[in-house]
């Protein structure tokens, strides 16, 4: 049976059946979004001034307002993001975009400086007999190819160890390595390394605040900025059996995007991409896609010591494995039935 949970605010209904993820995983102040299901333009409604933030914050907004007014902009900004999304343009705020909007995310926003980081207002690139959804910053900053670059953590404000935490972070650095001309080593000197990893609560002085626990989860800057800041009041785990607990945010998945970040790429809209803006709690995502990979490697090329696996090349090579151990079968099959039909004609 589908369970529908209707929730009331304010005269309208958020129908939450079909969420894909607990609405106790919605960001305290994210979850004032909800009472404004299915506000459209040329309404006045106490609430919207907190989504006009929101798509500030990632991008969506310039203009600085802060009233209650659904205006042109912010329609205009709603279908932006939903094209962003793959959700269905509306202009308005539908259920489906409100779930959408309310999940955690990078704190890197989707639009910099007027330039989409995802596929809006972008010339998509064909590769092969697919398209290609990766991004870039603006100017697309990077690091010279071939490029040994060394990174350091700190170790305040951590929920880990630093005997945890090293393991996560050289898996993380390995799958770029693996699909790039580049090299990263740690060395113990945090203020000289070239990617400089630390974990901050509210604000930290970056001009990016964090919200507390879910909303935004980090967030990291381009090349050659080398900063990647991770929310501290986030419930962040390490290990599979962790993620089965409410709340809880898989700590390699967001490393992984967040290194993404601080070599140059922006988000994706491919939703199974590393580089996909939201993650789900509970969720583990930390093998490149081909997406991924495309993006980086027209960067810094690819790795000259071999080639990354993804998903989706790893699904091809099933096929292909499978086709090689079948076929042979079906072709004696063949020529034993046709023995038996010509020894036993009819």
């Amino acid at each position: 049976l589908l369970l529908v949970l209707l929730l009331s605010f304010s005269g309208r209904t958020f129908v939450s059946g079909g969420f894909d993820f607990p609405f106790e995983d919605v960001n305290q102040a994210w979850r004032g979004f909800l009472n404004l299901s299915g506000c459209h333009k040329g309404e006045n409604v106490t609430g919207l001034d907190a989504v006009k933030k929101y798509f500030q914050q990632f991008g969506y907004l310039t203009n600085g307002d802060d009233s209650d007014e659904f205006d042109d902009d912010l329609e205009k900004a709603l279908q932006i993001y939903q094209t962003n999304f793959d959700l269905n343009i509306t202009g308005s705020l539908d259920n489906e975009t409100l779930q959408q909007l309310v999940k955690p995310r990078c704190g890197v926003g989707d639009i910099i400086n007027g330039t989409s980081s995802m596929k809006y207002g972008r010339r998509l690139a064909a590769v092969g007999h697919s398209v290609a959804h990766y991004s870039f910053f603006p100017g697309r900053p990077s690091w010279p190819r071939q490029a040994s670059l060394t990174y350091a953590f700190s170790l305040s404000n951590q929920p880990f160890t630093a005997e945890q935490l090293r393991p996560i972070i050289v898996r993380s650095f390995a799958r770029w390595e693996a699909a790039t001309t580049l090299k990263f080593s740690e060395v113990s000197d945090y203020s000289s390394a070239n990617l400089r990893i630390a974990f901050f609560r509210g604000d930290h002085g970056d001009g990016e605040p964090f919200d507390g626990p879910l909303g935004t989860l980090a967030h990291a800057f381009s090349p050659e900025n080398g900063r990647l800041h991770f929310d501290a009041a986030e419930n962040w785990v390490i290990d599979v059996a962790g993620l089965s607990a409410a709340g809880t945010v898989d700590l390699e998945s967001v490393m992984v995007h967040e290194i993404g970040h601080l070599l140059g790429l922006g988000h994706s809209s491919v939703r199974e991409s590393v580089m996909f803006p939201t993650l789900l709690t509970g969720t583990k995502k930390v093998d490149l896609h081909s997406d991924d990979v495309q993006g980086i490697q027209l960067l810094y090329g690819g790795n000259p010591r071999g080639n990354v696996s993804t998903p989706s090349q790893q699904s091809e090579r099933s096929s292909d494995a499978s086709s090689l151990f079948w076929s042979p079968l079906l072709s004696c099959f063949t020529i034993i039935l046709s023995i038996i039909f010509l020894s036993f004609p009819l």
